[in-house]
């Protein structure tokens, strides 16, 4: 398995949000991975099927069936999760440098408890965030994963002190104090655009003439569109993996490119169109949860506008000029942030144990601050102090 952990690919992005799971092939193997899916699946067909979008507006009744279209599919995607899993485990294609067998008992029976066992798995750990999300403070599969990447922290600065010696290992933690700083700065960052409310009379009451503002993040798209990027790179070395020549048969020229260029995250070619795919699924991923002519419709429903912006079709050109210019930066910097890793596999050769980098640290920071954020809320809601002054 450490030989694979090198590539980059979707082993490490498993392994990360099963905390390690996948690694000991327990019964949490998948992880929370199919309710992530299903939630961006979701969160997709939207766009795609009109019923999605009204369940969407009409509330929390219609976002509580959106929430139940979103379990049953993190079942079936548990399930097409699972059976692919030992499929592939049982051809021995999962790990292919793995001797020992994974699944010694290869009948019918072994096999449908292997599958329903995992998706089990899945299943009591979607229950377990929902549990948290109700009764505890923020959002429970964000806290989960969050717990899961922090508990791996320590055996990764351990690995590295012992392999690379102390040198190497403060060097690893000055990156990582700079990397957080810098994920924090971004995370943070927004544009603010005016927004001015007239006055109106609803009987006796004058409403509106208030400002305000409409917040739009560098970062809009979170860790979506590395999630997007890492699981898309991953497909070509799947396809070269079912394509591999049988005995006395010469390998295939472009298996063989995608063996040497696309399975190795150390190779320029791997960074760059890491990079770029990133790029594009950001703009992508808030094209989609953006909609500037929702919002203009929306503003000027209330009699808001846009101060030197004529409301309508004009406000909506405005807040797509800006999405549009904001979000490039915010695509940059996830691609920066989603190489470090792989940088680090070629300066130090630390891919597996670096933890400062990549999706990990863009989870951990993200979740720290909006769970600071959460607690800050209930604290002002009981006249209490706020937790950071």
């Amino acid at each position: 398995m450490s030989s694979n952990q090198d590539q980059g690919g979707l082993y490490q992005l498993v392994n990360l949000f099963s905390g390690g799971a996948l690694l000991q092939v327990s019964i949490f193997a998948l992880g929370i991975m199919p309710y992530i899916t299903a939630s961006i699946i979701v969160q997709l067909l939207r766009v795609v099927i009109p019923r999605f979008q009204q369940l969407y507006d009409e509330g929390a009744s219609g976002q509580s069936k959106l929430t139940q279209y979103t379990r049953y599919l993190t079942i079936a995607l548990g399930l097409l999760n699972a059976t692919t899993l030992v499929s592939l485990a049982r051809s021995g294609q999962l790990l292919p440098n793995c001797q020992l067998p994974i699944i010694p008992d290869t009948s019918i029976i072994a096999t449908i408890l292997v599958v329903i066992t995992l998706t089990a798995g899945t299943g009591l750990i979607m229950w377990m965030g929902e549990l948290v999300t109700e009764k505890g403070v923020g959002n429970g599969m964000s806290l989960l994963i969050f717990t899961s990447i922090a508990a791996g922290f320590p055996t990764s600065l351990g690995a590295i002190w012992n392999s690379k010696g102390p040198g190497t290992f403060f060097t690893v933690l000055a990156i990582g104090l700079v990397t957080v700083a810098l994920v924090v700065f971004v995370e943070q960052s927004q544009r603010r655009i005016p927004v001015q409310y007239a006055k109106r009379m609803i009987g006796r009451r004058t409403v509106g003439g208030t400002s305000t503002y409409i917040p739009i993040k560098v970062n809009m798209a979170g860790v979506v569109p590395v999630i997007f990027a890492s699981s898309m790179l991953y497909l070509p070395g799947l396809i070269a993996q079912f394509n591999q020549p049988k005995a006395g048969e010469s390998i295939a020229p472009w298996v063989e490119w995608i063996n040497n260029n696309l399975t190795k995250g150390d190779h320029p070619i791997y960074m760059a169109l890491y990079f770029v795919m990133i790029v594009f699924f950001t703009y992508f991923y808030v094209a989609i949860t953006f909609n500037p002519e929702e919002v203009s419709d929306n503003m000027k429903k209330y009699g808001g506008f846009i101060p030197g912006i004529r409301a309508g079709k004009p406000t909506a050109d405005y807040l797509q000029y800006v999405l549009s210019r904001i979000t490039l930066p915010g695509a940059f910097y996830l691609g920066f942030v989603a190489l470090i890793p792989l940088v680090a596999l070629v300066l130090i050769s630390a891919n597996q144990n670096f933890p400062f980098g990549g999706t990990s640290i863009l989870i951990m920071v993200g979740v720290g601050l909006e769970t600071v954020k959460q607690i800050d809320a209930q604290l002002q809601q009981r006249h209490y102090e706020g937790l950071l002054r």
